[in-house]
Formats: structure tokens, sequence, C-alpha cells
């Protein structure tokens, strides 16, 4: 049996290549969407992709599903409790089928979505008619188990918890221990709320490690766990788009257009006309000048992500790097999660735009020694976009907090009347919250450097809000 764990760390998202050395045939499991990995792999080896599927509907990133099958000629499988809209063989719990030497086993596993599955593997080359590995979507992770509120509302959230509580229970700790467990959301990932940073577990190593799953035994307290609002990460606007998509069929990509270098004059029309100029650089290089309007989104390991925060559904974006390679490298960052193609990229980079005399704008950068001085002196406001549990653990006294997935709906609520200082853990995305500030109001904004690790290591005071713990 042939196995390959394809980890993509921008989304934190693993997908699998599984393949029988008697017969030559395999099996994906919750491709990308971008698929030449995959298939270049399969090339190595000599096999040929015979099956391909998604453990569930993906909230967080567009499915290769039916670009693989439309450039191999597989057949895709999916659950059977699922409402898809391309065609497919439906997997119904229990339902086993084998791929040369190796056995496949589909179960029911739902609690992240309803219609979830995970696939148990065998190896029939072992000799032996255990189980070898799991391949658990998101019914467990490592560490953690992933998050039931995504669809719906409180009822459907706790609806949802307690079919993850039955899973777990009746499905998952039924396994042996000796079985490898592959998830498909991993470090990195918004679709648990602590994942461990290993790509992969044991059933027995999350029996005796793992307390989300100890808590199976009183379920109610299993779903309160499961739903609360300070330990789950929020999540960026683009999810919203991204399961309808993939439950439908993501058309496949045929040939994707060279973004085409543009002068400053063709950059300031497209800018005029509607286009969002995307800014890579990082934050430092941002704030010592951009394009007047521009979004700051560093290309970085987070960088999907934020771009599906910040970009407005079917933006037309044009992009401004630090180097022409970097080009390819966002156009394919877009495609996985749902936007077009760049319509072309600043020739020349920001010294071209420097050297056409065009208007420049800055981002003011300040430590947090300054931040202390002006909070002190009441000179600034500051608005802090970390995730709800770091906010939990402790922020700069007086802060006021918008989780940055949520600011572009909450642009009206961020406070008024002073230059405003926005912060996170490091200053990476609240340079990203500070440019989109910046694009919307008339008033200051200041990116902190070093956020609330700086401020934490230069000693200032940290406050946390009542009924909290300092983390």
């Amino acid at each position: 049996m042939f196995f390959q764990q394809f980890y993509f760390e921008g989304l934190g998202h693993a997908s699998y290549l599984l393949g029988s050395e008697q017969t030559g045939e395999a099996l994906v499991f919750d491709p990308r969407r971008d698929v030449d990995d995959y298939l270049e792999q399969a090339r190595r080896k000599g096999l040929r992709i015979r099956y391909v599927l998604d453990s569930h509907g993906h909230n967080d990133y567009l499915s290769g599903v039916t670009q693989l099958a439309a450039r191999t000629g597989a057949q895709a499988l999916g659950s059977a409790t699922a409402d898809l809209g391309y065609r497919h063989r439906a997997l119904r719990d229990g339902e086993q089928f084998e791929i040369g030497e190796i056995g496949i086993e589909v179960l029911h596993t739902p609690g992240h979505t309803p219609e979830h599955i995970s696939l148990l593997v065998y190896d029939r080359d072992l000799g032996a008619d255990e189980p070898a590995l799991l391949l658990s979507g998101g019914a467990l992770l490592v560490g953690d188990l992933a998050r039931p509120d995504l669809l719906g509302g409180r009822a459907e959230a706790e609806e949802a918890a307690q079919a993850l509580c039955d899973t777990v229970r009746d499905k998952i700790l039924s396994l042996p221990d000796h079985v490898e467990v592959f998830p498909t959301h991993v470090a990195g990932s918004l679709c648990g709320g602590s994942i461990g940073s290993r790509l992969s577990t044991t059933i027995g190593y999350e029996r005796r490690t793992n307390a989300r799953l100890a808590e199976t035994g009183t379920p109610e307290r299993f779903v309160e766990r499961c739903l609360r609002p300070d330990a789950l990460p929020a999540v960026p606007p683009y999810w919203r788009r991204m399961r309808a998509r993939n439950l439908a069929g993501v058309e496949p990509v045929t040939l994707v257009g060279e973004p085409p270098a543009l002068q400053v004059e063709q950059v300031r029309r497209a800018q005029d006309e509607g286009a969002v100029v995307l800014d890579v650089r990082a934050p430092e290089a941002f704030g010592g000048s951009h394009v007047p309007g521009a979004l700051n989104v560093g290309l970085g390991s987070s960088f999907a992500t934020w771009t599906g925060t910040v970009l407005p559904e079917a933006a037309r974006v044009v992009l401004v790097v630090d180097r022409p390679e970097d080009v390819w490298t966002v156009t394919w960052h877009l495609l996985r999660i749902g936007y077009d193609p760049p319509i072309g990229w600043l020739a020349g980079g920001m010294t071209a735009w420097r050297a056409a005399a065009e208007p420049l704008e800055g981002l003011p950068q300040i430590s947090v020694g300054e931040l202390h001085d002006r909070v002190v002196a009441e000179e600034v406001n500051v608005l802090d976009v970390r995730q709800p549990a770091e906010w939990s653990a402790g922020h700069v006294p007086g802060a006021a907090f918008i989780t940055g997935a949520e600011l572009p709906a909450r642009l009206g609520r961020v406070p008024r009347g002073r230059p405003l200082a926005v912060t996170c853990s490091t200053g990476y995305r609240s340079s990203v919250a500070a440019s989109l500030l910046a694009a919307h109001q008339d008033e200051p904004v200041l990116n902190v450097l070093g956020g609330m690790t700086a401020w934490r290591a230069a000693g200032h005071p940290v406050e946390v809000p009542v009924g909290a713990a300092a983390g």
C-alpha cells in the first residue's frame, strides 16, 4: 500500500493519496483545487487515480474533486447523506470496497457537518484483519475535534455537537489504539479551537491525551464545551461561500491566464474603475509607503485566510508584489478560496509608482513603548483584532475588541475621536486590519509593531476581561 499526506500550511489543510501496489489504482481524499501535486505523485509512482472524494462539504477552501475527476476520468464518490450537485457514487455507512490489497470501510461520522464521512483503511498485505489507519476528515483532529457550529444558528449547532458526541463515542473510541489517524484539518486550520502541531496521531494517543474525548461521557458538558464562544476562533467572511460551491460541484479550472504586468497609469485606471489594490509585501514595507487605498495582506502562511477576510466577494484585484514570481503564488491562493485570478500586477512595484510621482500613503508603525505612553496620555484609542481566546488571555488596558474576521462587517463599531492604534499578537494581522480601516476612514490609523507579544515582553500592564483567567 502506498500512502502520502499533502500538507498545505496556508489553509491548515491535509489531503491524501492512497494507492494499491498490486493494481496501480489510487484514491485521493479531500483534495484542494490545485491538483497538480496529486497528479505528479501518482505519475511518479505509476498510479492511476480511480476514485476521488471529500469527507464533507468544506467551509474553508474550494475542493478539487470535480477538477481531478475532469483531469483523470476518476469516479467521484460522496456521502449518501450529502446533497451533491455533481455526478458521483453514493457511499453509505458501513459500506466496504477494495482497491487491490487495500480495504476501505466507510464510516458516517456526523458532527462537524451532517453528511461527514471518514474512511477506515485496511492493508491486506499485513496479513491481519485489523484497520491500519483512519482518514478522519474533521471527525477527530490532533488534540482536538472539529467545530460543530459552522452551519445554522444555536439550535443547529447544539444538534451538531450532540451528533459529534455520538460519533466520537460510538465510532471513534470503538477503534483499536494502534490505528493511525490522519485528519484533513491540521495545524493552522480554523475548523478547530486548539489543534495540535503534529500532522497525524493515533487513536490510543488521543484516547489518553485529548480531553475532548473524555467529555463524551457527559453529553451536556460536551455540547457546552463545543460551543464556548471564547474557545472557538472567528471565521473569515469567505467561508460563507465555500460550502455551497463545494456541494454543488466546483467548476473545473481549465486554463488560468497569465496575470499581465501593468504600467502605473493602467493600475491607476483599474483602481478608478473599482479594482482593489492588494499589496502582499511585509507590513513594514507597506507601512513605509503604498498605493493609496491599498489593502495589505503579507504573503505568508496566513495569506489565504486574511485575503478572504478583507477582499470583497468577486473583487477585481491588482497586485503589488516584492518579486514577479510571487504573482503565481498569489493567483493560486486566490483560486483556492473562490476568487478570480488577478487582473494584473504593478510592473516595477513601488519603485515604479514612486518614479511616476504618483501619490503615496504610509501606515505609521509604532512601538509598544510609544503605544504605552500614548495610552497613558489618552492620546489614542486601541483596537485589538485577535481571536476571542487571545483577547480573553489579556489585552492592552482600555482596548476595544473586534476580532479581525468580523471587522469588515463592523467598521461602524470602531472607536472614533482619536488616532486608532491596531494590535494583534505580532503586527501581521493588525497591519491587515489597519490597511482596511485606513481605506475606510479619515482618522489616523497606526499599526503596533510586535503586538501583544512585544507588549508583554516589555512588562507593560495587561487587562483581563471579567470572568477570564490570564494566559
